[in-house]
């Protein structure tokens, strides 16, 4: 069975992740590894940040992890908040960034957006030379006028993914499971494993 860290300490991630992962993987978290560190996001691009955290990860504690960077896109802001969006609003408060996001968006009836999650995942090779594969989701939508729903996290109650007549927020932990930009990433990357020898 493969045995895999997740760099994050988002909580409400790791919950996501480990439903989709079930019983064919070990997961493990940063705590039970021993990281305490904060892992760096410097490198401007959701692609390169999940990149950066998965790395730090392997080089420090050399073992097989997957890291993931998320934004969410829109398309009348230029695509931010983007990298940002967790700390949009100056800090990592999801109601100040949700706040400041509507706002920027008043009066706008451009409201098309879409969430984006790269995920990282850096396996032991050969001769521990590391593999490492990117593997992307999105899911695009609307940003609605006020929040609605009570589930979810970050701009969940703001989210109506295309298709659907709720927020991510106002859905069951399932239903957004089932068809979130890190669902999408996440089975990509399990429909990768599962076809490994390791």
């Amino acid at each position: 069975m493969i045995e895999l860290c997740f760099a994050t300490n988002n909580q409400h991630k790791l919950n996501e992740v480990s439903h989709q992962l079930g019983n064919s993987f070990v997961l493990k978290t940063l705590r039970d590894i021993g990281c305490t560190d904060e892992l760096p996001e410097t490198s401007g691009t959701i692609t390169g940040n999940s990149g950066q955290k998965a790395n730090y990860i392997w080089t420090r504690f050399g073992i097989s992890c997957f890291a993931d960077d998320s934004g969410l896109e829109v398309e009348a802001l230029g695509g931010e908040p983007g990298v940002d969006s967790a700390h949009y609003s100056g800090s990592r408060d999801a109601q100040k960034n949700m706040e400041k996001l509507l706002e920027k968006l008043a009066g706008n009836s451009n409201r098309k957006a879409q969430f984006v999650t790269v995920f990282t995942l850096v396996l032991h090779g050969r001769d521990a030379v590391p593999v490492t594969h990117q593997f992307e989701g999105r899911i695009a939508g609307q940003i609605l006028t006020e929040p609605r729903g009570s589930g979810g996290f970050g701009y969940d109650p703001v989210f109506q993914p295309d298709g659907h007549n709720r927020t991510f927020a106002e859905m069951s932990e399932e239903e957004k499971n089932g068809m979130s930009h890190r669902s999408r990433a996440l089975a990509k990357m399990i429909a990768y494993l599962e076809k490994q020898a390791y």
